[in-house]
């Protein structure tokens, strides 16, 4: 993937992995579309990178997608870059059931459906165009899961596996298909406690590994910081029960 020259679409771009990586292609002359569901958290990131753009989207809602699409290719014709980072995370009791179970459903359907029906409607149009890409953020529990998240879990190990088939089915096309897989960040994915949790990866150190990473392997396919490497190779490790006990731990 090259790292400039680029018109990239970031959606979960207001906050978080998704507003790092936007304003690190943007402080390189990529131009850059961020997305998410409030406008005011996007005026804010676009307020303070001048030039950068935004449109909102509900990743939830199909209908909402489909315009969202035919918004962003009308808006910006020359899009060559799709970057996946929308999603959300939140703990899941499953004792409280059948309550537990909206949670279940809205986490399925923005961090993998919103997803897969974003990339259907905007696909037609990459494959026409040079040099592009199609990159999903997935996550270091798409290989060993957090047991107070099944569901998140899940649906990253879902973008792991679907990153995978649809690389292998646009191989003859233009369209490069590369998987971000981070660890434990420090972000506000779920609130204050991850967002000062010194256990976690310092975000401007993950982003930095990764433009390194996607800068000098411009064939990636799966970018897997250092941090991330026992989760990411636990299975061929024979790590993944002792991986899983340990995030239990960590967790309590």
């Amino acid at each position: 993937m090259k790292t400039t020259g680029n018109t990239i679409l970031i959606t979960g771009g207001n906050s978080g992995i998704g507003r790092a990586l936007a304003e690190a292609f943007h402080q390189l002359g990529n131009k850059v579309i961020i997305s998410g569901r409030r406008q005011d958290t996007l005026d804010e990131v676009t307020a303070a990178n001048p030039g950068m753009a935004a449109l909102p989207v509900d990743m939830g809602d199909a209908a909402g997608i489909k315009a969202f699409a035919e918004q962003v290719l009308r808006e910006h014709p020359g899009l060559n870059v799709v970057l996946h980072s929308a999603g959300i995370m939140k703990r899941e009791d499953l004792s409280q059931a059948p309550d537990y179970l909206a949670t279940a459903e809205e986490t399925i359907a923005t961090n993998l459906l919103g997803l897969i029906r974003l990339t259907a409607a905007l696909l037609p149009h990459l494959v026409g165009q040079k040099d592009a890409a199609l990159v999903t953020v997935s996550s270091g529990l798409a290989f060993v899961p957090l047991a107070t998240t099944p569901t998140y879990s899940a649906t990253k190990a879902a973008i792991h596996s679907y990153s995978m088939g649809i690389r292998h089915q646009l191989n003859d096309t233009p369209v490069q298909v590369i998987e971000i897989a981070p660890p434990y960040v420090r972000t506000g994915l779920m609130g204050e406690r991850q967002a000062n949790d010194q256990n976690a990866m310092p975000l401007e150190d993950f982003i930095t590994e990764v433009m390194a990473i996607l800068t000098n392997q411009p064939e990636v396919e799966e970018v897997i910081v250092e941090r991330c490497r026992p989760l990411r190779h636990a299975a061929e490790n024979g790590k993944v029960r002792d991986m899983f006990d340990m995030l239990v731990s960590l967790n309590h």
